[in-house]
């Protein structure tokens, strides 16, 4: 096992996956830039507020959370980055208390997956063991379970919910652990629950090609440069983007002759 985990854990990089986390990082960018749109300048745009934008917010979240836990079976010092991300996410929140509290992050997706990769780093070895098919099935159900724990239900299937106590959802430690307290909020919050099980899912899904032969695929070298270079400083460029584009946005409604 040893030696396996060796050879995929090597100083190698998979073009493909900083590809496409560079092409979900412009899709990002571009559903920021839609926000900033609506609610910092106004503008009406009915669609925005559609089933429509949902999804496409929904398949950037997904994108990097599943992307993120299947890249760390590659990781070397998975606590050492998620100590790093945790704190970003910290910084986020901070920022955005101290400078714009009617938007402000707090519990975002930097803390989810900072805190995915903590527990995943502790616990590598016994999840290790866990067969990786089983894993990934039994992750993606405790995901479909717990999907809407946030509204105050459980799905046990379709067709089949369950309301949970309303005594759970109550104070900061039951919101970040997903029981959404009455008076909580936050422009960009991921709790623990559901969202761990979606990363788990990712890990238990990498560890299934990088564990076999698979990991030694060809497409997996494919890349398009420059969405893979935005792909590597990935995290550097979600830090800087808002504040770049509202810096944007404000010049040129002050000067719009620009």
């Amino acid at each position: 096992m040893a030696e396996r985990r060796r050879k995929y854990t090597g100083n190698r990089r998979y073009g493909l996956l900083d590809t496409i986390r560079g092409i979900t990082l412009c899709s990002m960018i571009g559903y920021h830039l839609s926000w900033d749109l609506v609610y910092l300048l106004g503008i009406s745009w009915p669609w925005y507020h559609s089933s429509g934008a949902f999804y496409w917010q929904q398949s950037i979240c997904w994108t990097f959370i599943l992307l993120s836990g299947f890249c760390i079976p590659l990781s070397h010092h998975r606590i050492r980055r998620g100590i790093v991300v945790s704190l970003c996410g910290v910084l986020v929140t901070v920022v955005t208390l101290a400078f714009a509290y009617d938007d402000r992050v707090i519990f975002g997706v930097l803390t989810l997956i900072g805190a995915s990769m903590l527990i995943t780093g502790i616990l590598y070895r016994p999840l290790g063991k866990v067969p990786r098919i089983l894993g990934l099935v039994i992750s993606a159900y405790l995901f479909y379970l717990t999907r809407w724990i946030n509204a105050g239900t459980i799905t046990l299937f379709p067709g089949h919910t369950l309301a949970l106590p309303s005594a759970l959802y109550h104070g900061y430690v039951a919101t970040f652990f997903g029981f959404q307290a009455p008076d909580f909020y936050s422009t960009d919050y991921f709790s623990l629950f559901p969202w761990l099980f979606l990363y788990l899912a990712g890990f238990f899904f990498g560890r299934l090609i990088f564990e076999s032969g698979a990991k030694d695929a060809k497409i997996l070298r494919l890349q398009v440069p420059p969405l893979s270079f935005l792909g590597r400083h990935s995290l550097l460029i979600y830090l800087l983007h808002q504040p770049v584009i509202t810096a944007v946005l404000v010049l040129v409604q002050r000067h719009p002759v620009l």
